[in-house]
């Protein structure tokens, strides 16, 4: 199976009288032209990223506060689903999850404290 690239920029098919000749030379740098400049994608792909980042690790870190060392874990899902949300990150459901799951984590170490009256974890029995 053989997979073929089109290239969409150039355009060979197009009649020479319609300018295919400047189409086609486009790529071609002018001499005396000035450089130009690159748009700033890179820096906001990196923000994104991170933010996605952001949102993913509350996520996970809220879901394993359940669990174990809530008063850790909690605030730090809290602290990082926030961040993520205030970079506006494509996984602003995970965020909100992150941040549901954070406060849960505190919801558990409230109840834990006043049924034992200390915070505790017994690893290993």
């Amino acid at each position: 199976m053989t997979l073929t690239l089109i290239d969409r920029t150039r355009c060979t098919d197009a009649a020479p009288e319609k300018g295919a000749d400047t189409v086609l030379d486009k790529d071609v740098a002018d001499p005396g032209a000035a450089p130009e400049k690159a748009p700033d994608a890179a820096p906001r792909r990196a923000v994104g990223r991170e933010a996605d980042g952001l949102a993913v690790a509350s996520f996970v870190l809220g879901l394993v506060g359940l669990l174990v060392f809530n008063i850790v874990l909690g605030p730090m899902a809290i602290v990082m689903a926030l961040l993520a949300l205030a970079r506006h990150t494509r996984r602003r459901g995970r965020a909100f999850l992150g941040l549901a799951l954070g406060v849960a984590d505190l919801a558990v170490l409230a109840v834990l404290v006043t049924a034992n009256g200390i915070v505790a974890w017994s690893i290993g029995g």
